[in-house]
């Protein structure tokens, strides 16, 4: 029997089984059911006193369903006398409200960080997490906090398409995209450039062109969370009006929300994808890899 020990919830099972296999563990199963009331019944299967368990779910869809899922879970696995607990989060919800903007507002972000810490969990490992306001997520959490990127494997998708990334530039939708184009070009040995975004309300978008020369270029456009594809919708004109002779379009986290997907298969994209850390009709690129990685240094494996 392997001391280490995987657990998918019942969002993440597939990352669950990529996490096992490349960590030669044990593959666990998490009994998710419902009560005739609509309450949650959780129940761990294998048997975890003094073991190593590493559980998986992302909080995507349904954030709510998915964290009471999650707490009852990682709370059990103490219960049961795991001898660690190591919570691998991919999305982590409700983190973009992480300061008061107007009074009276809940911090969402801190309120569920506190029922983290409550958990007493060993580490925590997210997937390119909303972190702009929030200096020290380990002392917010209660528990070794890893931020991984999904980013190197967005690029590793992109390499394996040659006719894809020749006479290509990277491109970040927006400021706060800067940070993953610069990762994928490095990755790719190609330029990036970024978009510069201003919003006029909660649903008009604009892009404006900061010094994108993508005159004649494939250009790959990069970010971390298509939601709306709102901003992407507008990337993309821009990209066009700018003289961009094709735009693919990758993210980290496919949330597709409304009718986003609809709006992304007009553009006539020369591709579209994204990984599985949240599930959609775009999720083609396993995110396991990113994380296993950590989670080998982590438990010495």
């Amino acid at each position: 029997m392997s001391a280490v020990v995987v657990l998918g919830g019942s969002r993440a099972e597939h990352i669950a089984v990529g996490l096992a296999r490349l960590l030669k563990a044990e593959l666990g199963e998490v009994e998710v059911t419902r009560f005739p009331d609509g309450e949650m019944y959780i129940r761990i299967l294998p048997n975890v006193k003094g073991r190593r368990v590493v559980y998986v779910n992302t909080l995507q869809p349904s954030p709510n369903d998915a964290l009471m899922e999650t707490f009852l879970a990682l709370d059990a696995l103490r219960d049961l006398e795991a001898r660690e607990v190591h919570a691998v989060i991919p999305y982590m919800a409700y983190a973009r409200q992480d300061e008061r903007f107007k009074p009276g507002e809940a911090v969402s972000i801190v309120t569920i960080a506190k029922l983290f810490k409550s958990l007493e969990l060993d580490a925590i490992y997210t997937v390119d997490m909303h972190l702009h306001r929030v200096t020290d997520p380990s002392k917010l959490f209660g528990a070794r906090f890893r931020n991984l990127t999904g980013v190197h494997e967005l690029a590793k998708y992109v390499k394996h398409q040659p006719e894809l990334r020749e006479n290509a530039i990277v491109i970040g939708p927006d400021e706060e995209a800067e940070q993953w184009a610069r990762i994928m070009a490095e990755d790719l040995s190609l330029d990036y450039a970024v978009l510069e975004k201003k919003r006029y309300s909660a649903t008009e978008v604009r892009i404006e062109a900061r010094g994108a020369d993508v005159e004649g270029k494939k250009a790959i456009v990069v970010d971390d969370i298509i939601s709306t594809g709102g901003t992407i919708v507008e990337a993309v004109k821009v990209l066009r009006e700018l003289g961009a002779s094709g735009v693919a379009v990758t993210c980290v986290h496919p949330i597709l929300s409304g009718n986003a997907y609809a709006k992304l298969q007009k553009l006539d994209l020369l591709d579209l994808a994204g990984t599985d850390a949240v599930l959609s009709p775009i999720s083609r690129i396993p995110i396991a890899p990113a994380i296993a990685g950590a989670l080998e240094k982590e438990l010495s494996l």
